[in-house]
């Protein structure tokens, strides 16, 4: 799992140009599933198909796309003027490494910092090196992307630093989930989907065509257990979170009870999660069609939308053996 998620986290995957990622997953992903499929969007489908007959189609979610930047002026000295992809924060972005889609590396600056509680993302430049606008231009183009450069780092024996853990540690845990799921009675279709950081885009048009029973994300979620952080029931290394609801999704009741009573029977330790700001695939997935029952397994991650977030090896195992746990038994909704 550390190797998986060390592959997927430095790849760079930024909203509307998830190839790395998806080039990686396909590699993992190679002859462990029945086939992959990639549709129009850049969402790709790793297919299992059922051991027997009388079982659910299962959609299992998790997001290749990370937050970016975009560039949108070049100014005469050289400098990039850029937009956020995603939730990025100017305050966070304020010194930061780049690397652009095309290979050019830069560091995050600011045209003034009088009052950097004022700072804004109309402020922020990139330095590339370049001594002029033609210069610039000849090494990036605007509407490039780029995002943060940030190896994986451990942090102790269970956590890791990465940027990118949203959600690339999802997208980890849907790997494992696959290679250690050695049969099961339901189709199951894992998507790794595009495009969520902007708006859940990838998510829908994934769900319409794969038309399931039962859809469950796997995402990062917000923790509770930093000094002075805002109250919230969840913590690093206590296990993966149940989703009740966030702004996205209110969790299908009967899926949110499934999750918690097959996390009881195998023995995982799991907690649960109400997320007051934010969302995940879920939201865009139990809309699709006449709606389909949705519910989230949400990795615990602190640090969200930083270049720098940390998860904990155990609760991600922990997503890994309860999805497990799940496919290999009857589900009835």
């Amino acid at each position: 799992m550390k190797e998986i998620f060390r592959r997927l986290s430095e790849a760079m995957g930024p909203a509307g140009a998830e190839e790395g990622v998806r080039k990686v997953l396909e590699e993992e992903l190679e002859g462990v599933v029945d086939r992959l499929e990639t549709d129009a969007l850049g969402n790709l489908y790793a297919i299992r198909e059922p051991e027997g007959e009388g079982g659910l189609t299962v959609l299992l979610d998790a997001h290749m796309d990370e937050i970016g930047l975009v560039v949108t002026y070049v100014e005469e000295e050289g400098f990039l003027r850029v937009a956020p992809i995603g939730g990025v924060s100017p305050q966070v972005a304020l010194g930061q490494r780049v690397r652009f889609l095309g290979g050019a590396e830069g560091v995050v600056a600011a045209d003034h910092l009088d009052d950097p509680k004022e700072l804004a993302m109309k402020h922020l430049l990139v330095d590339i090196g370049a001594a002029s606008r033609e210069e610039a231009l000849a090494r990036v183009q605007i509407g490039e992307a780029g995002v943060f450069v940030r190896p994986v780092v451990e942090a102790g024996e269970h956590r890791l630093i990465a940027k990118a853990a949203d959600n690339r540690a999802g997208c980890a845990v849907l790997v494992e989930v696959l290679k250690g799921l050695k049969a099961s009675p339901h189709r199951v279709v894992a998507v790794f989907a595009v495009q969520e950081e902007v708006g859940l885009r990838g998510a829908g048009p994934a769900a319409y065509r794969v038309d399931p029973d039962l859809a469950i994300a796997i995402d990062v979620t917000l923790t509770g257990d930093t000094p002075e952080a805002p109250k919230m029931a969840v913590e690093l290394g206590k296990g993966p979170a149940i989703k009740a609801m966030d702004r996205s999704v209110i969790a299908h009741p009967a899926v949110r009870r499934l999750l918690a009573e097959t996390a009881r029977d195998a023995g995982i330790p799991y907690q649960m999660e109400v997320l007051t700001r934010g969302g995940t695939d879920a939201g865009a997935i139990h809309l699709s069609r006449e709606g389909v029952p949705t519910g989230a397994v949400s990795i615990p991650c602190r640090y969200v939308h930083t270049p720098s977030e940390m998860v904990d090896l155990r609760d991600m195992a922990g997503a890994r053996d309860l999805l497990v746990a799940l496919l290999q038994r009857p589900i009835t909704l």
